[in-house]
């Protein structure tokens, strides 16, 4: 969809999740957001932002529904608030549709929440299409796990500007994490503006529901938790080569491995030299049942 303003057709993409992961009004939905951060497994308070900046470089945060990822993904934008919140945000985000290129970036227009709209960094975006990064919007019509990390954003800037550019991945091995990475890591020097990489990405899905049965006596959640702390290991260690293989030869049902990977792959060549595990959960501590999807929030600085 597009709206004319000044003489330009400007994109707009409106919401396509929004009375699903998440509440429809701007009412609702800003009550949700309080409810993670002061949610038992949420980080515990509402979040401010300080003046300090340049500290936090990136951040892995799930993309579940609010009821049972936003409390961990709470743990995320509350350490964005308090390091430094930036002027431009990268959002990397698997392909869950099929849809579009390998590697796709949207690079005109503005992405519309309950919570108003947040315009994209054209600028940016525009110098990251290129290589293996495709300009194409199509990947994004439906893709939530990008849009879901918006309002986050929204409601803890308290009317504060920041432009965005989200990437879609389909492609997610590890000459693709390379590729993107020296791209995004160029690109974000070149800018001179103060940009954190997010990282979308739920854990493990396992049990019945994604066919990712836990050995026989092993609760789903017990399962998920024990291949998730592999993944996580790697990411703790700055080590996104690492994480891919883990990945793939343990049969990790993470989602977004590549996100995680390119946003480890770029921090660290823009200096990163830590990453903290904030907070695991997963669903099966908001709802028991036969499946269950593992959350993670980890900053990296």
């Amino acid at each position: 969809m597009s709206r004319q303003g000044r003489g330009i057709v400007k994109t707009i993409r409106n919401a396509v999740v929004a009375g699903q992961f998440y509440p429809g009004s701007e009412k609702n939905l800003r009550h949700q957001i309080e409810e993670c951060f002061l949610d038992a497994r949420g980080y515990g308070k509402l979040p401010v932002i300080q003046k300090e900046k340049g500290i936090l470089k990136g951040v892995v945060v799930p993309h579940a529904g609010y009821m049972y990822s936003g409390a961990i993904a709470s743990h995320a934008y509350g350490r964005l608030a308090e390091q430094g919140f930036a002027e431009t945000f990268i959002i990397l985000g698997p392909n869950h549709t099929g849809m579009g290129s390998g590697v796709s970036v949207m690079t005109e227009g503005a992405w519309k929440t309950p919570l108003g709209t947040v315009t994209l960094d054209e600028s940016l975006a525009r110098s990251i299409a290129t290589s293996i990064i495709d300009q194409d919007a199509s990947a994004h019509a439906y893709e939530h796990s990008i849009e879901v990390q918006l309002p986050f954003l929204q409601y803890i800037a308290y009317g504060r500007s920041f432009e965005f550019v989200p990437i879609c991945m389909m492609m997610q091995d590890y000459e693709t994490v390379q590729d993107v990475g020296d791209i995004l890591a160029k690109a974000i020097q070149s800018s001179k503006k103060n940009v954190i990489v997010i990282a979308s990405s739920d854990f493990s899905h396992a049990g019945f529901n994604y066919r990712s049965a836990p050995p026989s006596g092993m609760r789903v959640d017990e399962y998920a938790t024990k291949q998730d702390a592999l993944a996580i290991k790697d990411i703790v260690a700055l080590d996104p080569q690492q994480l891919i293989e883990t990945v793939e030869q343990r049969n990790i049902t993470m989602c977004g491995p590549g996100p995680v990977a390119v946003m480890l792959y770029t921090t660290k060549k823009l200096g990163a030299t830590r990453a903290e595990l904030l907070k695991y959960g997963t669903s099966y501590e908001v709802h028991p049942d036969s499946s269950c999807v593992g959350y993670g929030a980890i900053a990296v600085s």
